[in-house]
């Protein structure tokens, strides 16, 4: 987990009866009652020093009610660590690989904040959860304090025997802090741990899961390794790389969608160059936006396959199908009309249609949607409110703007 602007010093006063006390006795927290609250803190006698930690954690706290829900009112976070957490509901499934392998005792290297301990751990696993940063070893320590069967280690994750253990879970740290904020770093091997020690712990024969950033390119995973991509309602949180007892033997590649209807997933046994060939055709009909675990996951032939579609162009993740049909995979749109990409024409299209609100989507151009609704919208009426959707994309060669309605 990356280092955090966060020092032990700021934390300790959190850690004393009365710091702990005061951070858990406030209620929601509101940035606009921010400094009203700093005035009353400190008019009660806290010390400037308790007053600055309890309402950083209690900004962090309503920060990361996305990614842990209720459970987010009794933890303690750092800035990057949050960044980087897992959501429980992700972490959730990373834990059921390791009870459905039968894996009794896992190492969790590079713990971070204990989102992956605190879910294997309430699965009734033993977890030994490993951190380098004394401060996120100090939140983690914290947040896993209520299971007895997980416990936090200060180290290096590379330097911890393994032999005590029967399955292994790393979430190495991919960013780096500086005084302007994180950065994300995009070679596996500047990962801490690196991909090629998860690489080394997998051939040792343990069942071993790693979660990487979405972006990892696919000639960087490892053969003989599942990789699933998941996306939490559109968001394309992470790519978890699965190993031996961990794996499935019939999927190479999977996109898990969850949302708040379910989990639905789309997987494919062949490696990411040898899949479904797609088809091209005319940009008619409905036209469906895939989900970004599916792109990243490179299934968009096989999504098309299954809508009975095909794609605009063969280097664009934009599919047709001449139906409707309902999927969790995609958006789904109506197109009412193509036309060529001009500047002037979608201008004169705007003012006549009346048009006031302008939904613009796009890929394979390098248009930036915000300028151009600004550049389409100029000028228009007072009062024009008709609403529409472009989408921008390219055939061959050629530009083309659709108009489509959601479907």
């Amino acid at each position: 987990m990356p280092h955090d602007k966060h020092t032990p010093e700021q934390l300790a006063p959190l850690l004393t009866p009365e710091g702990w006390a005061l951070l858990n006795s406030l209620g929601p927290y509101r940035e606009d009652d921010a400094l009203a609250l700093s005035s009353r803190l400190r008019k009660e006698g806290h010390s400037p020093e308790l007053v600055s930690a309890v309402l950083s954690q209690a900004r962090l706290r309503a920060k990361a009610q996305a990614k842990f829900g209720e459970f987010s009112a009794h933890m303690l976070f750092t800035r990057a660590g949050l960044e980087q957490a897992t959501r429980l509901s992700v972490a959730a499934r990373h834990a059921r690989r390791f009870v459905d392998a039968g894996v009794s005792h896992v190492a969790d290297l590079g713990c971070g904040l204990g989102a992956d301990a605190l879910a294997m751990a309430s699965l009734d696993l033993e977890v030994t959860a490993v951190e380098l940063d004394e401060t996120t070893a100090a939140c983690a320590t914290m947040n896993l304090m209520p299971f007895p069967k997980a416990r936090v280690v200060h180290a290096d994750a590379q330097s911890v025997p393994l032999e005590a253990f029967d399955g292994v879970w790393l979430d190495p740290a991919r960013r780096e802090t500086s005084s302007s904020g994180t950065t994300r770093i995009w070679d596996p091997e500047e990962f801490s741990p690196p991909l090629s020690f998860v690489e080394s712990l997998a051939a040792r024969g343990l069942p071993v899961g790693v979660k990487l950033g979405p972006g990892v390119p696919h000639e960087s995973i490892p053969d003989g390794c599942e990789a699933q991509w998941v996306s939490v309602d559109g968001d394309v949180a992470e790519v978890a790389l699965y190993f031996n007892a961990l794996r499935r033997p019939t999927v190479r590649r999977a996109a898990l969608v969850l949302s708040a209807v379910g989990a639905s997933e789309l997987v494919a046994e062949t490696d990411f160059d040898k899949g479904t060939e797609p088809r091209v055709g005319p940009l008619e009909g409905y036209l469906y936006e895939p989900d970004g675990a599916v792109i990243r996951a490179g299934l968009v032939a096989e999504l098309a396959e299954r809508l009975g579609g095909h794609l605009v162009d063969e280097h664009i993740a934009y599919i047709c199908a001449p139906d409707l049909v309902a999927t969790p995979f995609a958006r789904a749109y109506r197109v009412l009309e193509v036309r060529p990409y001009s500047v002037k024409a979608l201008r004169a299209w705007v003012r006549e249609e009346g048009i006031g609100v302008l939904d613009i989507k796009k890929r394979g151009t390098s248009v930036t949607p915000e300028e151009l609704r600004k550049m389409l919208l100029v000028g228009q009426k007072k009062g024009a409110s008709k609403k529409a959707t472009l989408v921008l994309t390219r055939i061959g060669e050629q530009r083309v703007a659709a108009v489509v309605e959601p479907a």
